[in-house]
């Protein structure tokens, strides 16, 4: 996180010679080559035992939805953990806030429900803006997941928080999580604020 302004900050980051894999259904996937007992045990430790024995796996029955994220968790070195409750309604989010003291390394930990499918080239980006102006955008390629009951986890870089006086004061973020197919699985808005020390 930087306070350098990015000319292409809303460009998407496209990977040269990348083209996402055809999209296959789940049963599909578990019928294949069924009569390979390696692969089926290898299908079974990547999926759990119910997706890879073509049981429908869906923690929110009732969601429609893929993916499900739960929570934005702020993990600082030797601090407590501060999150971000997700499944609130989107204008309760855009209230929320991490605070952060000037120049402390952090990273964010996403965490999210996959039901039904297996989800590929899941991805978080992270837009920030101070007083309107585009500061600093993070891109963060996650990988696939496959759907479980409980849920799954990934965690970003070392971020640096900027500092210095100007550097101070709050910032607005605009988080996208989406996948190989430019699936928008949550946008949402959020604010940071930098402070001189921490607040507690």
């Amino acid at each position: 996180m930087s306070t350098e302004a990015t000319p292409d900050i809303d460009a998407q980051e496209e990977v040269p010679g990348y083209k996402a894999p055809e999209k296959k259904d789940l049963k599909d996937i578990v019928a294949a080559d069924e009569e390979d007992e390696s692969l089926r045990r290898m299908k079974e430790q990547l999926l759990g035992a119910g997706a890879a024995s073509g049981q429908e796996v869906a923690p929110f029955p009732d969601d429609k939805r893929h993916v499900i994220v739960k929570r934005l968790v702020l993990v600082v070195p030797d601090r407590p953990e501060k999150f971000i409750d997700l499944m609130k309604p989107l204008d309760q989010i855009k209230t929320e806030k991490f605070v952060l003291k000037e120049g402390c390394k952090f990273k964010i930990r996403i965490e999210f429900y996959v039901q039904r499918d297996i989800i590929t080239g899941l991805k978080y980006v992270q837009k920030t803006y101070m007083k309107g102006i585009p500061v600093d955008r993070m891109s963060y390629q996650m990988g696939s997941y496959g759907p479980k009951m409980e849920a799954q986890s990934s965690v970003t870089g070392e971020e640096t928080a900027p500092s210095g006086l100007l550097a101070r004061g709050k910032y607005s973020v605009q988080s996208t999580f989406t996948d190989d197919y430019k699936t928008e699985h949550l946008k949402w808005d959020w604010n940071i604020e930098v402070k001189k020390e921490w607040e507690d």
